[in-house]
């Protein structure tokens, strides 16, 4: 399925937002040399600066109100929560809430539709 005009308009206020809230210094760090995913907490800025705004782009996918193909062309999800899924995943464990970042890991994990 192609993306709409709507969805390339969310795109478009999502790439301002990220740009607004920190992604790209975020990205930076993460993937600058010698970044260890196991050494950092989902608290540190870069990561939940991260987190949030993919969390928040799969949740719209998940929904519905964005288009699946066209996240995938424009953002490298399976890199980025490589990155900051181990994070993630020892917050879920330390709060108990599974359901923290479930739908980005799903999304880069390829199983939302």
């Amino acid at each position: 399925m192609t993306g709409s005009h709507d969805d390339a308009m969310l795109m478009v206020e999502l790439a301002k937002w990220g740009a607004m809230s920190g992604v790209p210094e975020a990205a930076r760090t993460i993937f600058a040399d010698g970044f260890d995913p196991y050494a950092v907490e989902a608290n540190d800025p870069s990561i939940n600066t991260l987190l949030a705004f993919n969390e928040t782009v799969a949740t719209l996918v998940k929904n519905g109100l964005l288009n699946r193909d066209l996240v995938d062309d424009w953002l490298w999800l399976a890199g980025i929560w490589a990155k900051v899924g181990p994070a993630a995943k020892r917050f879920r464990e330390k709060t108990g809430a599974s359901q923290l970042y479930e739908n980005f890991e799903a999304l880069a994990a390829g199983q939302l539709a």
